[in-house]
């Protein structure tokens, strides 16, 4: 047996992660207790904005409760910090077999939930069971359609059973949800999760104090945490879903904290930037804008149009005007800062026109005397991009490439479209172009690949005309499966070589999360995972 430190899959997850990319999952539902805003003037509150209500707080369910709230609720057997590391969480360690079949998992014995009762295998096991109980529901992740067994070894042992190996199981324990655990008095009588719950009780930092649905949250600390008490005694979340209504309310100083993506605009925390009264953070990539091109269309089918258009484009001037610096330019179709994905080699882009156009002669596309399109077989070089029309960085990105292609001679049609019609035309192979970002930190790289190789993504049509396919869908096959980590690290370094030579998918940006804080607001910190929440050892001084 040995100690593994290590990564999700199909259909539900497209649309869930790929909202959350955009704004960040929610609605509301029903009080669980309102007695009153009577915490506004709490000495170690910090006040936050949000855009939704924070749900229903059920972590074995998804819209509408928020990430971030579920994390500070509720907690993973193991948690995914800086550089991909996987450290001991409600697991205090744990071993894989050699077959990477048999998981055993050694629980902390000194973890209560907030209601005083103990964190046990028996009640690991019956989380579990309640979501084995609904796979269908959860077989996006990608190690629960595999699950054979789950077993009380003994009080502090916990044992799950594969049919088959899956190196990923570890690095999906560690996602927000749905496997974070439930206490005895947060399951209904029957036991199913998946109509609800009677009380959000969990083993994690904070508990949910006061409620009222669309206004606010206030979480308190609990007392009874295993771990490091928080520096606060309580996290009050305000619904604040208009953006600039939130930026009135920060400068106020009716909210110590902004924080996420996309909840300010670009330009207001620039502005807020800029006149030195605030702090800001700006995170690390954690994730890829990606432009994905469908090789099942005839104009782009040539991997020297592809290039051309790859070319053709200054990516570095674009994303430093639309995103005014905040994000940088992708080299890498995944950021370097996740795991395996520090040795991909493969060509860099820089802009060039010329070599754009020789390109697209070599290709046979050429531009007639007096015309402005090149054409081939009297077929002019027309293709569609289609973005987000609720997304303002798509939509400029989308103009300037408009522009900069007319110069190489390309016709670009934008098409605006909702973020639903986005999403199924993508996955009905109903497009020339699309915009794209990957899921981010703890999904990937394996969530990625493996939707480059599941049919009714988009992705199997984006690399149709790649030579080395069947190659490329084998060797993803097999990185789920190898058991030995030299041989997963020279995979991955293939597979994202490859998917990105071929020039179908082209990394643009890198996105960011930002943060603006009040300057008595200290110790603010980016979690390693995208939806866990940022109040870990966060302060402020009233």
């Amino acid at each position: 047996m040995s100690n593994i430190l290590n990564k999700k899959q199909p259909l539900f997850i497209f649309v869930i992660v790929f909202i959350l990319s955009l704004s960040l999952l929610g609605c509301s539902s029903e009080s669980i207790n309102n007695s009153g805003d009577s915490s506004s003037e709490s000495e170690k509150m910090l006040t936050f904005a949000w855009p939704r209500d924070i749900g229903d707080l059920n972590p074995h369910l998804y819209n509408p409760s928020q990430l971030f709230a579920q994390s500070m609720v509720f907690e993973p057997l193991v948690s995914y910090q800086e550089d991909g590391e996987l450290k001991p969480h409600l697991a205090e360690s744990w071993e894989i077999s050699d077959d990477g079949r048999e998981y055993i998992f050694n629980l902390r014995q000194n973890v209560k939930f907030s209601d005083g009762t103990v964190f046990n295998a028996q009640v690991v096991k019956k989380n579990f069971d309640a979501i084995l109980n609904n796979i269908d529901l959860h077989s996006w992740l990608g190690f629960i359609p595999k699950v054979a067994q789950t077993e009380v070894v003994d009080e502090y042992t916990f044992k799950l059973t594969l049919t088959e190996p899956y190196y990923p199981t570890i690095q999906e324990l560690a996602v927000v949800r749905p496997v974070r655990f439930l206490g005895e008095a947060g399951f209904p009588e029957d036991g199913d999760t998946s109509k609800g719950i009677t009380t959000p009780v969990g083993t994690g930092p904070w508990v949910l104090d006061e409620y009222k649905v669309d206004e606010y949250a206030i979480f308190k600390r609990n007392e009874n945490y295993w771990g490091e008490l928080p520096s606060e005694e309580k996290i009050k979340v305000k619904v604040i879903p208009d953006a600039e209504t939130r930026v009135l309310a920060f400068e106020k100083g009716e909210l110590d904290l902004v924080y996420g993506e996309g909840v300010i605009s670009l330009d207001s925390f620039k502005q807020l930037e800029s006149t030195g009264s605030y702090e800001t953070s700006i995170s690390e990539p954690i994730a890829t804008r990606q432009l994905v091109m469908n090789t099942n269309k005839e104009q782009l089918s040539d991997i020297r149009v592809r290039q051309a258009l790859h070319y053709g484009f200054n990516k570095e001037a674009m994303v430093e005007g639309v995103t005014s610096g905040l994000e940088e330019k992708a080299d890498y179709i995944l950021p370097t800062n996740f795991p395996y994905t520090s040795n991909v080699r493969a060509t860099t882009v820089n802009y060039d026109s010329e070599k754009a156009k020789q390109l697209l002669d070599e290709a046979g596309w050429k531009l007639p005397k007096g015309k402005d399109i090149r054409e081939k077989d009297g077929q002019p070089l027309e293709i569609e991009l289609m973005y987000n029309s609720a997304e303002s960085i798509q939509k400029t990105m989308a103009e300037t490439l408009q522009s900069e292609w007319a110069g190489i001679g390309v016709k670009l049609n934008i098409a605006g479209v909702e973020l639903t019609t986005q999403v199924e035309r993508f996955k009905a192979n109903e497009f020339d172009m699309n915009f794209f970002s990957n899921y981010g930190a703890p999904y990937d790289p394996h969530t990625f690949v493996n939707i480059v190789a599941t049919e009714g993504f988009g992705f199997r049509e984006s690399i149709s005309a790649y030579p080395n396919k069947e190659e490329l869908l084998t060797q993803i096959a097999e990185v789920q499966q190898t058991t030995d980590e030299n041989e997963r690290q020279n995979l991955y370094t293939e597979i994202l070589g490859s998917l990105q030579e071929q020039g179908a998918i082209v990394p643009i940006s890198y996105i960011k999360q930002v943060a603006i804080y009040q300057k008595n607001v200290s110790n603010f910190t980016f979690p390693a995972n995208r939806d866990e929440h940022p109040f870990t050892g966060i302060s402020i001084e009233k």
